[in-house]
Order: structure tokens, then sequence, then C-alpha cells
């Protein structure tokens, strides 16, 4: 499906007007950055770069989209016909899906011409801002959960594609599994789920549907137990499942109290490896709450969805470099109070010491300093060619990949919970 529309409407008349004037075919250069970090983050998590190579393929003009551009009279018959034939031919660079970022960060940088670049900005930073919002909240669940896995239930709590984007990102960030099927058959994430609430009270009892459920599913289900009273129910799941439960689950109530006595009752009637997994509108500093209690693994919905309180990473899309009518490369940006950023193409680097990061370091230009650091920016467009390795479900699993190794470079401090300053400096050079 065309993802040409999935624009503000200023993209196309800058795009009419640039046609008319001749400055449309100027080369140019395009950075995604973010000038903050949200929320008082430490750091930020990249994702969705597999899916904004699928929407510049998929960005294209065709006969419907085309008619309804003609009618709505939205630009001329000129640009009507220099958008039949579009296909973005340029160079897009960046930063690895899962990679940690910065202030200042160039976490994306497009090149081609004025005309093909500027009608890009909507639906990269769409994307962009929404996937590392959730990665980056993702990610910090991740630390606070000290090595226990968590799975993505928020669905019900976002749009419908947003969902499945949602379970995408936190995937990269850590997250084991989620519940969304959609997420599942096109990006290779694992899914999971077994009853709620409304399987209870279907039943005439809650024996009867523990029973259905091990029946349907084996032993080794998980068992939802706060419909009516826990303790009660933890009796009933393991005289129907028997020791060899696989898991309860509690979605209320006092959960630091009520997971040691729940712990305690199943070791009582000799269900020592059953588990317990919780999911009572958790976040980063409920999980980590919970440290000390005997929970197994954690189910979080709202908040990874929503980005913990922060939905959009805060990324921008501005021109810092073109060439003027000689053909030579001009250096640009903005003037504005608080949203100055250096002009000019980069390239960036992470310093390490010992293997643990220190600085962010951003190149303007071409002379690479020899203590630069890990290189952070990879090809991903090469004129008009998309790099393969960074789609589908095989994009997904290498940026999770890559995110568990960027992440164990951060020092300790990153992973505190509280508002702060990002964990490392940028230094531009």
């Amino acid at each position: 499906m065309t993802s040409a529309l999935l624009t503000d409407r200023y993209e196309l008349t800058m795009l009419d007007a640039a046609l008319a004037n001749g400055r449309a075919h100027r080369d140019c250069v395009f950075e995604v950055f973010a000038r903050r970090l949200s929320g008082g983050r430490r750091y930020g998590v990249v994702a969705g770069t597999g899916r904004v190579l699928d929407a510049i393929e998929n960005f294209r003009f065709d006969a419907p989209t085309l008619a309804w551009l003609r009618e709505s009279h939205i630009v001329s018959d000129d640009t009507i016909e220099f958008l039949a034939d579009y296909r973005f031919r340029g160079d897009v660079r960046g930063y690895r899906e899962g990679e940690i970022y910065f202030p200042g960060s160039p976490v994306l940088e497009v090149e081609g011409t004025f005309a093909e670049a500027v009608i890009l900005e909507t639906v990269i930073l769409s994307i962009l801002n929404y996937d590392s919002a959730v990665a980056t909240a993702a990610s910090r669940m991740v630390s606070a959960a000290s090595g226990r896995p968590l799975a993505e239930m928020g669905s019900r709590r976002a749009n419908e594609r947003a969902a499945v984007s949602a379970a995408r990102a936190a995937y990269i960030a850590g997250f084991a599994a989620t519940s969304n099927l959609e997420a599942g058959r096109t990006w290779g994430v694992p899914t999971m789920g077994t009853a709620a609430h409304a399987f209870t009270l279907l039943h005439d009892s809650e024996e009867e549907a523990f029973r259905a459920q091990v029946a349907a599913l084996g032993p080794g289900t998980t068992l939802l137990i706060d419909t009516y009273d826990i303790h009660a129910a933890v009796d009933t799941a393991v005289r129907v499942a028997g020791t060899e439960l696989g898991a309860v689950r509690i979605d209320s109530g006092d959960l630091p109290s009520l997971i040691g006595e729940v712990r305690e009752h199943l070791d009582s009637l000799g269900a020592t490896g059953t588990r317990i997994t919780v999911t009572n509108d958790l976040n980063e500093n409920t999980i980590a709450a919970l440290r000390g209690a005997p929970v197994d693994s954690f189910g979080v919905g709202t908040s990874v969805v929503t980005g913990s309180g922060s939905p959009a990473a805060g990324m921008v899309y501005k021109l810092v470099e073109h060439t003027n009518d000689a053909g030579d490369r001009v250096s640009v940006a903005k003037r504005s109070a608080d949203k100055q950023n250096p002009a000019g193409r980069k390239t960036a680097y992470r310093r390490l010491n010992s293997g643990v990061a220190v600085a962010e370091t951003v190149v303007l230009g071409d002379d690479i300093p020899s203590d630069a650091g890990r290189a952070l920016v990879v090809d991903l467009i090469r004129a008009g060619e998309i790099s393969g390795e960074y789609r589908g479900a095989a994009g997904v699993i290498a940026a999770r990949e890559h995110h568990a190794a960027a992440i164990s470079e951060l020092p300790v401090d990153a992973f505190r919970l509280s508002p702060g300053d990002p964990i490392i400096p940028t230094v531009f050079r």
C-alpha cells in the first residue's frame, strides 16, 4: 500500500513552489536528530529504521492518489506530473536500529534532491518519533526487570497499527514477547497469551474454567487467579493442573505482599516450579519496586505503548546542506532561539574507555579524528537501492541483538530511573 499521503500538506506545497522556481533539483542533505531527550531520560533508543525503509520504498503516487490530489487542488498539474514518476533515488545513512542516541546525534541523514527528500519528512518522523519513544521506555523497563522477561500487552491501549509498531519496538529493546498476533506474523515477534477474566466469568465456577483451559492448553498453561479470591484460586489451580502448573497470573491488588503470599502458597502445595507473572498496569518504576519480590515475569500494557509518559521522541528533520547554482556545497541551519543546530553533513562515533561509553562524537565534514571511537553511521540506501539486512523479521532480530550490545556499553548510572542529564555528553568536532 502506498505511503505517499502519510504526510503533511506543506511537504507537497513546498515541492510545488520549488518546482516552479527551479530550486527543487538542488542536491540537499536533511538530518534527523533530537535536541533533547524526552522525560529526563539518560539515553534514547533508535527504533523504526526498518519501517522507514519500507515506507520509502512504498512512497509512490499511484493513479487514485494523483486523482485525489488533482481534484482537491493540492498542487499544480506540473507537480502532479512530477509525482507520477516519483521514486526516491538518493542515499540514506543513519544509526543502526537498536542503537543508543543522545541530543544532537545524527540519527538519520537523507541525501537527494530537494524534491525527492523534502516530501519524506513527515512519514520518517512519524515512524522514528513513535517507535523510538516506545523502545526507549521499553529499554528502561528491561533494565528495571533485572533479567526477568517482559511481555508487551498494550494493543488495546493504542491505535491498531501503532499497536503492531509498539510490539516491534519493545521487542527490539529487549521484551521477550507480545500479545499482538500481527506483530508475530509481520515482524517475527514471539507471541503469548492464554485467557482473560471473561473466560473465568463465562463458566459456572472458577474450577470449571481452569479445567477447560488446562484441557485445551495443557498443565503448562498460565492460569489467571484474581477473578474472585486469589488464595482459593491457587488451591483450585494446583488441584486442577497439578504441581506441573506452568504459571499463575496476578492482575490486581497489592502486588508486593500478594506475590510473596502466592509464592509461599504454591510452594506449600508442592508447586515449587510454578512461575508467577504480574500484569497490573506496570511501568518501569513499579517493576523496579518488585525487584525483591519472587515474581518471574511481567506483562506491560499502557505504559510501554505510550512511551511511559513520553509518547514522542522529539526528533526533527532539518535541511543542513544544499548545493548552490555553482554546484558548491552550502551548509545551512536555522537560527531561532533554542532551536539552533550545527549546519552541514555529519557522521558520529561513540568514544569508549575500557569498553564503557564516555562521549558521543559528532564529526562535521569529512575529516575523521583518529580517536573518534566506534562508528555509528551505516549506509541504509545507496542511489535508491535499499539494504535488505535491516528489513523484515531478520532486521528486527539484528536490531534486537545490536541494542543488547550497544546498551552494554553504557555506564551503570544510565539505568537510574530518576530524571537526569544524558549519561554521556555530545561533542561536536
